[in-house]
């Protein structure tokens, strides 16, 4: 069985059909779901899912991108709700400078002060990073991140890059768009990247693989990614699930 280790089923693309998705997806070979928080909102949100749901689990964090909202009484929300029984991680957390509005010293402030969270909480963190390789792995090394697990989510720098992370003793989360065909650097840093250290991941309702890009994604997907990395990796797709569910299981310490 097939774990998703990032997905936002809190959003709106699921709206009109949540409960049954979710109802089908072990039916789809799909064990566990990692809901994870892009704010506030959907942090609340996400736990809200894994309390319904026995086999969601949930993050909370704030997303690059609306790291606006924080202050000192969000972040104390943050540190006690980090605390529930379902949250096995601190994120959506890090850098996005993809638009060039960007606040960069906002947006740092808020990554090392969430990373310094993780590390008191003892949490691990999912990091999102676009278009901000160095600045990332700077201030992991300044918040001795070597000291606080995660995983790069949905990663995309080269394999070069990926090397530092592994230095950092880092996960890297793959999804739909190791099917892409113009995705041959994130192909190749797969191709380098220990099968030990990825995990399974849809970014759902974005980035759903090939053949169903441009679609709203969704955890019964992966099964594409699956076949893609097998190939890649010249294993089987049998291992590919079983070597990224143990994966996943042990970054997050669920069962």
């Amino acid at each position: 069985m097939i774990i998703d280790s990032h997905a936002h089923y809190d959003d709106e693309a699921f709206d009109l059909d949540r409960e049954a998705l979710l109802m089908s997806l072990q039916g789809g070979g799909i064990e566990k779901v990692i809901n994870v928080g892009a704010d506030i909102e959907g942090s609340r949100a996400s736990i809200a899912l894994s309390e319904k749901y026995p086999f969601i689990y949930a993050a909370v964090g704030v997303h690059p991108s609306e790291v606006s909202e924080l202050d000192e009484e969000k972040m104390h929300w943050l540190k006690e709700a980090s605390s529930h029984e379902k949250v096995v991680a601190i994120g959506e957390i890090g850098l996005d400078y993809h638009y060039q509005e960007t606040d960069k010293q906002l947006q740092k402030k808020w990554f090392l002060a969430q990373l310094q969270l993780a590390k008191e909480v003892k949490k691990p963190v999912i990091i999102h990073s676009r278009d901000a390789a160095l600045d990332t792995i700077t201030l992991m090394r300044e918040a001795d991140a070597v000291q606080i697990p995660g995983v790069i989510h949905c990663y995309s720098y080269t394999k070069e890059s990926a090397r530092d992370y592994l230095e950092l003793g880092y996960y890297f989360g793959i999804g739909g768009v190791l099917t892409f065909s113009n995705a041959k650097k994130l192909k190749e840093a797969v191709s380098y990247i220990p099968m030990d250290r990825i995990l399974l991941e849809t970014d759902s309702p974005y980035l759903s693989p090939v053949p169903n890009r441009g679609k709203r994604n969704s955890s019964l997907n992966l099964p594409y990614v699956v076949a893609e990395m097998a190939a890649i990796k010249g294993i089987s797709e049998e291992e590919v699930i079983r070597i990224t569910t143990e994966n996943t299981k042990r970054l997050f310490r669920i069962s």
